[in-house]
C-alpha cells in the first residue's frame, strides 16, 4: 500500500493564498473566510486556520503572496526584454508591459484582490506595512523607468525625478482601478508608455522654466 506523501508546508500556504486571492477578488474581503479557503482550495476542513491562525493571518499572507507573484512577473517581463536584440527601440519598457497584463485575466482577478486588501490595510498596521514595503520597491522601478527614459545624461534634478514618479505612480494606480470597472480605454503598453513618458516630460518641463514664469 502506497504510503499517502504529507503535504509541504510551504506549498500549502501558498495554494491556500492563492485561494484567498480568488475569494477576494470573487468576493470581496468580507467573502473571505477560513471555512470557504479551505473549501476553494479543497483541503480538509481547518487546514486553513492551522496555517494561519488569525484573519489578519491569512490576510497578511496573501498580501506576500501578491507581491510574490507581482516581482515574479516583473522578472519574467525585464527578462524578456533587456539585453534582447530584437526588441525595437520603440517597444513598450518592462513597466509598462506589466501594468498592462494586470489588466488581463488571470492577473486581473491580482488587481481585484490587491485592491481589497489595500481597503483592509486601512485598519490593519501590519498589513499596512506589507504594502508599504511592497510599495517601495515598485517606487524605485518608476524612478528607474523614469530616469533612462525622460531624463536628460548626467546627474537628474533629484526635486524633478520625485514629482514624476509621484506623478506617474498616481496615474498607474487609477488605471489599475479602471481596468477593475472594465475600463479598456488605454489598449496596448505602448501607448501606456507614451502617456507616462508626456506625464515625465511635461513635468521636466514645468520645472525647466525660469523661476519668475513659474511662480506667475
Amino acid at each position: 500500500m502506497q504510503k499517502r506523501r504529507k503535504p509541504n508546508a510551504e506549498e500549502r500556504r501558498r495554494d491556500l493564498c492563492d485561494a484567498a486571492i480568488q475569494l477576494l477578488a470573487g468576493e470581496g474581503a468580507k467573502g473571505l473566510s477560513h471555512p470557504k479557503v479551505d473549501r476553494y482550495a479543497e483541503v480538509p476542513n481547518g487546514s486553513t486556520s492551522f496555517y494561519f491562525r488569525t484573519r489578519s493571518a491569512l490576510l497578511q499572507a496573501t498580501a506576500q503572496r501578491l507581491a510574490e507573484l507581482d516581482l515574479a512577473d516583473l522578472m519574467s517581463v525585464a527578462t524578456r526584454t533587456d539585453g534582447d536584440d530584437t526588441v525595437r527601440a520603440g517597444s513598450a519598457s518592462p513597466l509598462a508591459t506589466m501594468v498592462m497584463l494586470s489588466g488581463e485575466e488571470p492577473r486581473l482577478t491580482r488587481t481585484k484582490a490587491r485592491f481589497e486588501l489595500l481597503l483592509q490595510a486601512n485598519r490593519d498596521p501590519e498589513l499596512a506595512e506589507i504594502f508599504r514595503h511592497n510599495s517601495e520597491i515598485f517606487t524605485e522601478l518608476h524612478r528607474q523607468e523614469i530616469l533612462s527614459r525622460s531624463q536628460p545624461k548626467g546627474n537628474p534634478n533629484a526635486k524633478v525625478l520625485d514629482e514624476q514618479t509621484a506623478a506617474t505612480m498616481s496615474f498607474v494606480s487609477g488605471l489599475h482601478m479602471r481596468f477593475i470597472a472594465g475600463d479598456r480605454s488605454i489598449e496596448s503598453a505602448e501607448q501606456l508608455d507614451l502617456l507616462l513618458k508626456g506625464i515625465a516630460d511635461g513635468i521636466a518641463a514645468a520645472y525647466a522654466k525660469p523661476r519668475r514664469n513659474r511662480a506667475g
